[in-house]
C-alpha cells in the first residue's frame, strides 16, 4: 500500500477513526434517537467483526493510529470483546476505546478490559432517574451508575464522563454532575446539542452552549483555567479548577474543531464517512464481495476508496451556514 499519508485538500492528516459496530441502541435519548418504533439494520448487513478488523489493518497501515468503537449502544452487539481481541493484534494500532450509554457494561468491563480496552467514555447526563427518563424515555439510570463503578473498579482502565445538556431538560444537573466526576477522580466532558437527532426537532434556543457552561461552573463551583492539549485534534477542551479536577467542553455547534479534525468513520453497515455532517458514503463493504477473498486486491480498492473519501473531505461541517441541511442518517445510524 501506498505509504503516503491521508491527507485532504486542507492539509489535514487523518490518524483517527470511529467504528459503529451497530445502530441497535436500548434507550431512545432525545438529542439521537427517534421516539416510536424503529427499523434497526438486519444482522446480515452489519460488518462482521472479521471484516472490521480486516478494514482496521487497511486503514493502520495508511496512518490511522486511533480507534474509537461506537454505535448506536455497541454493547448491544454481542461478544464484542472478541473484536477488540483482534484488533490488539494489528500491529501499529496504539489506542481502540469505546464510547458507551453504561447500561449493560457492569458486566462486560472486565472482559473487554482482559481483551485490550483502556479507555472508555461513558454518557452520564443526569443524576435524577425522573430526568434519566425524561431525556431517554426509558428507565435504568441506576444500571449506568453501577456500569460507572465498574469501570472504575478496573485500574488499567481511563473514564471520562460525558453529558449532553438540553435546556429545557437537565441544564440544572450540571453543578451536580460536575461534582459527581470530581467526586470519583474523573473528567466530565459537555457536548454541545447538534442537529443529528432522528425527530429533527434541533433548535438553537434547546442547545447550551460551552460558554454560557464554562460561566455557569464558574460561578457555581469556582474559576476554570484552559489547559493546552498535548493533540490539537482532540475536540474537547479542558479546563481545570483549583484543585486541579478538570472539566472538557466540546463546542462543536459554537466552536467547531473542523479545521484541525482527523477523523473518519466507518458505519456498521460498512460504510465511510469523512465528516459526521457529510452527505456523501463511500461503500466499503460491498469490497470484500468483489475482491473475491483477495487481500491483495481488497488493499488496493481499499485503498482508493478511502483516499477518494478523504479527497472530498470539506473545509468545515457548515452548521453556520443559511443552507446547512443535516444529514439523512441520524446519530445512532452513523456512530456517535
Amino acid at each position: 500500500m501506498n505509504s503516503l499519508p491521508l491527507l485532504d485538500q486542507h492539509h489535514r492528516i487523518h490518524r483517527s477513526m470511529r467504528i459503529s459496530v451497530t445502530d441497535v441502541c436500548n434507550i431512545r435519548c432525545q438529542y439521537c434517537m427517534p421516539d416510536g418504533p424503529v427499523q434497526f439494520l438486519p444482522n446480515n448487513q452489519l460488518l462482521s467483526y472479521q471484516q472490521i478488523a480486516q478494514i482496521a489493518a487497511a486503514c493502520t497501515e495508511l496512518g490511522i493510529e486511533k480507534y474509537r468503537i461506537t454505535g448506536g449502544e455497541p454493547l448491544a452487539r454481542p461478544n464484542l470483546h472478541e473484536l477488540f481481541e483482534s484488533l490488539a493484534k494489528i500491529p501499529g494500532i496504539k489506542d481502540v476505546a469505546l464510547t458507551t450509554n453504561g447500561m449493560m457494561l457492569k458486566d462486560q468491563v472486565a472482559s473487554l478490559v482482559v481483551a485490550g480496552l483502556r479507555r472508555v467514555n461513558i454518557s452520564l447526563d443526569t443524576l435524577q432517574e425522573e430526568t434519566f427518563q425524561k431525556l431517554s424515555r426509558r428507565s435504568g439510570l441506576g444500571r449506568v451508575l453501577e456500569g460507572i463503578e465498574a469501570a472504575l473498579d478496573q485500574p488499567q482502565l481511563s473514564v471520562r464522563l460525558n453529558a449532553l445538556v438540553l435546556r429545557d431538560v437537565n441544564l440544572n444537573d450540571v453543578v451536580e454532575l460536575v461534582l459527581f466526576a470530581k467526586s470519583r477522580k474523573v473528567t466530565m466532558r459537555f457536548i454541545e446539542f447538534m442537529p443529528l437527532d432522528a425527530s429533527r426537532s434541533w433548535t438553537q434556543s434547546r442547545m447550551v452552549s460551552g460558554s454560557e457552561l464554562r460561566q455557569l461552573l464558574s460561578d457555581r463551583i469556582g474559576p476554570l483555567t484552559p489547559i493546552a492539549s498535548s493533540n490539537p485534534a482532540q475536540p474537547s477542551t479542558d479546563y481545570q479548577f483549583a484543585d486541579d479536577s478538570r472539566v472538557g467542553f466540546i463546542d462543536s455547534v459554537t466552536s467547531p474543531f473542523c479545521s484541525r479534525c482527523d477523523r473518519l468513520r466507518l458505519t456498521a453497515d460498512g460504510k465511510l464517512r469523512n465528516c459526521l455532517f457529510g452527505k456523501e458514503e463511500w461503500d466499503v463493504k460491498t469490497l470484500f464481495a468483489t475482491c473475491n477473498d483477495d487481500p491483495l486486491e481488497f488493499r488496493h480498492q481499499f485503498e482508493k476508496t478511502i483516499r477518494d473519501c478523504v479527497l472530498a473531505k470539506a473545509a468545515a461541517h457548515g452548521i453556520d451556514k443559511a443552507q446547512f441541511q443535516p444529514p439523512e442518517r441520524a446519530m445512532y445510524q452513523i456512530g456517535g
